[in-house]
């Protein structure tokens, strides 16, 4: 069985024959490099030949993607702001704003 999924910035795929788990994190259009990112934190690269010599398929996101990615920011996750869940002009409210 062959690869039939397309490389995708940002999507996860699994690797059927070896069981690895990657991320694809970037696509070198020069020299047709795809620059993974396995569960585990490690970085890895395919050429072109080799991801659709492989057996690799789509999965979903695994449930704590982010526990090997011990580098990144708020912004990474999808979020700006984990603490603090106000709105940007509330500063100046009181109690008295918010009751009708």
């Amino acid at each position: 069985m062959t690869t039939i999924a397309d490389p995708v910035i940002g999507r996860w795929y699994k690797d059927l024959e070896s069981n690895l788990t990657f991320k694809v994190v970037a696509i070198e259009g020069n020299d047709d490099n795809i620059e993974v990112q396995y569960a585990n934190g490690d970085l890895g690269e395919y050429d072109n030949e080799s991801w659709y010599n492989s057996t690799i398929d789509y999965i979903e996101d695994p449930e704590d993607w982010s526990a090997p990615f011990d580098d990144l920011e708020a912004d990474d996750l999808g979020y700006t702001d984990p603490d603090r869940h106000a709105r940007p002009d509330s500063e100046d409210l009181d109690i008295s704003d918010f009751l009708d």
